[in-house]
């Protein structure tokens, strides 16, 4: 299979995953899929590194070596195959993780868009909301609780 088709495959694979956390995230088969989906391209990921580990110029001792490592048609795509499958797992985690504290699934929204367009800001994004969150809700809790009564 050509490396075009592999890269439009996989990007086309990640969709319903994205998809069902944003807008199905209580669903019984949503964390299924996304991260059966994830898994499913580590594998495709695994395949096509093994063949291309260690052959070519470039590594990732310096900035220049990694460009030259990434020149490679090959490389990039597992590259590429690396940031859907983190990316895909970190919205899931956000999911599930948002579900676990009872954040609104409103507000997380926006997280899995920015992780899914840009990784890294997205998480940011959700650790932020996160403990933003977290702190207002032991404010309330602490403030909701009344002093117990003097002896």
């Amino acid at each position: 299979m050509d490396l075009e088709t592999v890269f439009s495959i996989c990007n086309t694979a990640i969709l319903p995953g994205w998809l069902l956390l944003a807008f199905a995230p209580r669903w019984r088969w949503t964390q299924r899929i996304a991260t059966g989906t994830a898994a499913a391209l580590a594998l495709v990921y695994l395949i096509a590194i093994v063949p291309t580990f260690g052959k070519g110029e470039g590594g990732f001792g310096s900035l220049h070596d990694v460009a030259q490592l990434f020149a490679r048609r090959e490389v990039l795509l597992v590259g590429w195959i690396h940031y859907l499958v983190f990316d895909l797992f970190t919205g899931a985690w956000e999911v599930r993780d948002a579900a676990r504290l009872r954040i609104p699934h409103v507000l997380v929204v926006p997280c899995l868009v920015l992780t899914l367009l840009f990784g890294p800001v997205g998480f940011l994004a959700y650790l932020v909301l996160r403990a933003a969150l977290r702190r207002r809700l032991d404010v309330e809790e602490t403030t909701s609780v009344e002093a117990p009564a003097p002896r």
